[in-house]
Order: structure tokens, then C-alpha cells, then sequence
């Protein structure tokens, strides 16, 4: 479960922050405390807003030159919404991260208005920005397969444990179709033994669990990496630690990827998450069922998953010309 946010962790860390009066301080405490009790949103979900937020008390407080209540922010219209968006905007922030901050005020006003604090209108007058629809870059399947060889690695001066620990990570990551999130959260008791199961029951965004089916040459790998490790890895503890014991930081796999992506020759698009998408694509493109590639994934909504269909656009191009009766 998230975090439940305090009055303390929503006070002024920038001097121009004291333009937030007490009472809106309160009311933010109170939201952000419902996302993360009520609403079950991720950690990550939640500093994002609470970032987004000050963000636009910061400019409202320069914008109106003084101090912000509770009233007054009830009282926002959409030219002050316009032009936060506007400042923002020429800070280089992209079209998906405005939408991001409008739909962290949207919540934040719903909620005053639930509580019958004021109204706050204006938020909903304001039309989110155009994102592009970029498609994700799937990894080519014998580069993906190739993640796991320990030749890739040919040079890499790290202990050898290390090497068979990022190996297991990243075979999970494409074999299961992970974020990598999911994969570092294992506990040791999460992951059976080669022959011992086939499915892990993953956590996660917003504290969901789904079952997704594991390969044995990956539990294979995990076992491995077990076996080497140097550190007690108690049934509880992470199963992936990192080189002194502790938890395991995703920017080491963000590492790892990199040093593989010279060795395949692979292009910056190569990441962890690549593999995620690799999954998906490599799956559609054996023709599998677009909704359960959603429950696999994890995604919350079809339309989430459906950014594969234009990955994998000539192959249902082929499945409607040889399939479809006046083709």
C-alpha cells in the first residue's frame, strides 16, 4: 500500500512556497492520503502529483502575487490554468507530462469538491494537450534471447555472480513481459524451482496482483544466480539484491542494458522496458490473443495494450487478406 502523505511531507522545501496557506496545506495532506489509502495509487503516481501540484502553487503564488488560500485556489479560472500550461510548456515539458499535472489537479479539485470545500470549475474547462502516439520499439527476438548468454558479456571485469544475477533479471523481463519494477519486487518464496511450477504471482501498479506463467530455462537462470550469490537471501528478502547485499537499484539492469546494447549492436531504444514491449509484439506476432496479452501485461484498459496492433501492423494486414471472404 502507498505511503499515506502527512502535513510534513507537503511543506515548503523552496522559499517561494510559502505562498501556500495552512488551509490548503491541510487539504492537500487530506488528498494525498486518500490516493494512497482509498485510491491505492503508486508511490511513484503519487509524488508525481504532489510535484505537479506545487509546481502550479509555486506560479500561482507569482502569478497572483501573494499569498494562496484555499478560497483563492477554488476560485482559479482557466486563464491561470492556461497559463501555468503555458509555462510549463516552455520548459520543454512535453505533451504527456502536461497531461499528467491537469489530470493531478482534476483529482485534486474533485476532491475538494467531495469534501465540500468550493468548486474548482475551471480545471475541467481546459482541454488536455495533443500527445503523439509514439509506438513502442520491440527488441528482435534473437537479440532478445541473446540477453541471457553469458558470451555478451565477454570483458565485463564484475564478479561472476553479478553476471548471472542481470542475466535472470533480464530473461524474466522478456519472458514474462515484467516491468521492471515487478521483477525486482520478487521475494525469494515468489519464485518456485525449475519443475517445482510454471506461474508467479506479480504485484502490481496500484497493488494488483495477476498471475503470469514463468519459462523453466528462466527459473533455471534464477536458480543459478541463487546458487552463486554470496548473500543470505532469506524467503522473504528480494530474490535480486544488489552487489552488497541490499536492494537491488533498477538503474543497475538501466546499466546492464547499456553495456549488452554493444555487444548486440543494438540501437538506445534497447532498454529494460524494451523487453516488456518485445514481449507483447513477439507474442501478437505468433498470433496471440490481444486480451490475454492485457492480463499478462497487467494494463488496466484494452486500449492500453492496443499500442501492439500498429507494432504489428503487416501481420494483421496478412491475417485480413487471407482470411477475410471478400479479400
Amino acid at each position: 500500500m502507498a505511503k499515506a502523505a502527512t502535513t510534513s511531507e507537503i511543506q515548503p522545501r523552496d522559499p517561494r512556497l510559502n505562498c501556500v496557506a495552512p488551509d490548503l496545506q491541510a487539504e492537500i495532506a487530506r488528498w494525498l492520503t486518500n490516493l494512497g489509502s482509498e485510491r491505492r495509487l503508486s508511490p511513484k503516481t503519487l509524488e508525481a502529483y504532489e510535484r505537479d501540484l506545487r509546481q502550479c502553487l509555486v506560479f500561482l503564488g507569482e502569478h497572483w502575487g501573494g499569498l494562496v488560500t484555499l478560497k483563492k485556489f477554488a476560485g482559479i479560472e482557466a486563464t491561470d490554468v492556461r497559463a501555468f500550461m503555458a509555462v510549463r510548456r516552455n520548459d520543454d515539458i512535453g505533451g504527456r507530462s502536461l497531461t499528467r499535472a491537469l489530470a493531478g489537479l482534476r483529482s485534486f479539485g474533485r476532491f475538494l469538491e467531495r469534501e465540500g470545500k468550493g468548486k474548482v470549475g475551471a480545471l475541467s474547462a481546459i482541454r488536455a494537450p495533443k500527445i503523439g502516439k509514439s509506438l513502442p520499439k520491440p527488441i528482435q527476438m534473437t537479440s532478445a534471447r541473446q540477453m541471457a548468454d553469458a558470451d555478451i558479456r565477454a570483458g565485463d571485469t564484475r564478479d561472476p555472480w553479478i553476471w548471472a544475477r542481470d542475466a535472470a533479471v533480464m530473461a524474466l523481463l522478456y519472458g514474462s513481459g515484467l516491468r521492471i519494477s515487478e521483477a525486482l519486487g520478487l521475494k525469494r518464496r515468489d519464485v518456485p524451482l525449475p519443475g517445482a511450477g510454471d506461474v508467479l504471482v506479480i504485484t502490481g501498479k496500484g497493488n494488483k496482483t495477476r498471475m503470469v506463467p514463468v519459462l523453466q530455462n528462466v527459473l533455471a537462470l534464477i536458480r543459478d544466480y541463487v546458487a552463486m550469490c554470496p548473500h543470505d537471501l532469506p524467503a522473504d528478502g528480494p530474490i535480486f539484491i544488489g552487489a552488497r547485499g541490499g536492494q537491488l537499484s533498477p538503474r543497475i539492469i538501466q546499466l546492464t542494458m547499456e553495456r549488452l546494447r554493444g555487444g548486440l549492436g543494438l540501437p538506445d531504444s534497447a532498454t529494460p522496458h524494451a523487453l516488456r514491449h518485445s514481449f507483447a509484439t513477439h507474442l501478437l506476432t505468433r498470433g496471440g490473443d490481444l486480451r490475454a496479452i492485457q492480463e499478462l501485461l497487467g494494463h488496466a484498459s484494452l486500449s492500453t495494450t492496443q499500442i501492439y496492433t500498429g507494432v504489428d501492423a503487416d501481420r494483421l494486414l496478412d491475417v485480413y487478406k487471407t482470411t477475410h471472404p471478400r479479400a
